[in-house]
Formats: structure tokens, C-alpha cells, sequence
């Protein structure tokens, strides 16, 4: 065929076409999983810096992080039943995928949507830290909602009663530069420890204060610190907890599981 042929032309582009796919397809497929590890490497560092298993600030190893990381006892909780779910895989399971798809979705409404998530997925990754004598000494729970521009995502650590809060990770922002990032920093983060969510009535009373909470107050114990200049990402982040905390989260499974002592199962 001569190079003005049209069929030459066609078959040409059929076959740089053919060859390009195989390329992308051959590289989705090596490329996977790496994406995995590298995911998994990801999940691990924000993971293990709540477990209290490494001394503050210190970063272990990759090796030495994955190795705790998969010692740890992960479930997936299946959240509206307050209870486990054996037949997925907490190594694997995408929550966010999980909350596009209506077969492992549900939809919130809109009086109880106070995260303003839409859909959210009907199960979530926990990890629980055991103590020596296998009761639970720290459980860790993942927590998102909208804040002013973007989806937040982070973990709260829980101590053993359950509703005192070890630590806290804000992991994933596209918050205001210099205004609503400011969940990302850590002195602000260390304010949560030995805040506790509930009061002695089962109220759930914390929040992001409007302005300088004082120490020994009758709000410090459920407060910290205003965030200068980012109200809304502020009062974002004490309505993903309350969404979360609340009777549509983990309320529920954090009062089965007091109810059992600690015993995880």
C-alpha cells in the first residue's frame, strides 16, 4: 500500500493504538503492587505514631514499621451492626472505594449527615493495641468528612476506657494554606490527648473551642484550642466527630465493646 492510502493510515493508528494499551495494561499491572506496598507503607506510618508503640517523634524503619503494623489485631467493623465482619480482609479493604459501590454503601440522611459525606461506606478498617494481658490498651479509629474545600481524613486513638483520646493524626487536607492546614500541626494535635469525648452522662461533649480554652476550666476537659482564622475548618472537624461518636459512627460498638471489658475477642 502507498503511504496516501487510507487503509495504510488506519491500520497504523489500529496498531500504535494496539500497542500503547498493551503498554498501559502491562504497566497497571506491574505497577500494582507497588501502589499496594506503598499504600500500606503510608497507612502504617499515620497508624503506628497513635499506638504508642514507638517513643514520640521517632520514625522506625520501614521494616520495623510494617512488622508492628501487621502484628497489630485489625478488624473491619461493620458499623450500623456494631460488630465484626469476618469476610473482609482489613489488609485490603478501600473504605473509599467501598462508599461508591451500594452494595457496601449507604446513604446518610440529611439530618444525621452532620459530616456532610453523602454516602459512606457500611464498614471500616480498626486497629486495637493489646496490652500484655491481651485486653485492649489503645483503639484506633479512622474518621472523615468535608471540611471548607476538600475532604478531611484522619485517625483518633482511644484509650482503654474508651473515650479518653490518646492521640490524634489529621493525615489528608486540602484545607486554606496557613488557616484551615493548621489541623496538620502537631502542638495543635497534642491538645487532644486526655481530652475525653463523652461526660459522666454518655453526652458527647467535645469540640474545637472559638477561642483559648483555659486550663482547669469547666470546657477543658472536652475542648481545645480555637484554630485562628479557620472557624469553618474548625467547626468542620467537631462535626466529623460528632458524626462519628455519634449513634450513626462508632457510638454504638465503643459501648458493646466497655460492655465486655476490654476483651476484644
Amino acid at each position: 500500500m502507498t503511504n496516501d492510502s487510507p487503509l495504510k493510515a488506519f491500520l497504523v493508528i489500529l496498531l500504535t493504538a494496539l500497542v500503547c494499551s498493551s503498554f498501559v495494561s502491562a504497566a497497571v499491572v506491574i505497577l500494582r503492587p507497588i501502589q499496594m506496598n506503598n499504600k500500606m507503607i503510608e497507612r502504617s506510618r499515620n497508624i503506628i505514631k497513635l499506638t504508642g508503640l514507638v517513643e514520640e517523634g521517632q520514625t522506625p524503619a520501614e521494616e520495623e514499621m510494617l512488622e508492628l503494623y501487621q502484628g497489630m489485631d485489625v478488624r473491619i467493623l461493620d458499623i450500623d451492626q456494631a460488630d465484626y465482619n469476618p469476610d473482609l480482609d482489613p489488609l485490603t479493604f478501600d473504605a473509599r472505594r467501598a462508599a461508591s459501590n451500594p452494595e457496601l454503601s449507604v446513604d446518610i440522611p440529611v439530618n444525621q449527615d452532620l459530616a456532610d459525606l453523602g454516602r459512606r461506606s457500611r464498614y471500616a478498617p480498626i486497629y486495637m493495641v493489646p496490652d500484655e494481658e491481651g485486653k485492649l490498651d489503645r483503639l484506633i479509629l479512622p474518621v472523615h468528612g468535608a471540611g471548607m474545600w476538600s475532604t478531611i481524613y484522619g485517625y483518633i486513638a482511644l484509650e482503654s476506657d474508651l473515650n479518653t483520646i490518646a492521640a490524634v493524626t489529621f493525615y489528608e487536607q486540602n484545607e486554606t494554606p496557613g488557616l484551615g492546614d493548621q489541623i496538620l500541626r502537631p502542638e495543635w494535635q497534642a491538645q487532644w490527648e486526655g481530652r475525653r469525648l463523652y461526660d459522666d452522662e454518655g453526652q458527647l461533649r467535645f469540640a474545637i473551642s472559638h477561642g483559648k480554652v483555659e486550663p482547669g476550666s469547666a470546657t477543658w476537659l472536652y475542648q481545645v484550642d480555637a484554630l485562628t482564622g479557620a472557624t469553618v475548618t474548625a467547626d468542620a472537624v467537631t462535626s466529623i466527630i460528632h458524626y462519628w461518636f455519634g449513634p450513626n459512627g462508632y457510638k454504638d460498638f465503643l459501648q458493646k465493646l466497655r460492655e465486655l471489658n476490654g476483651e476484644v475477642g
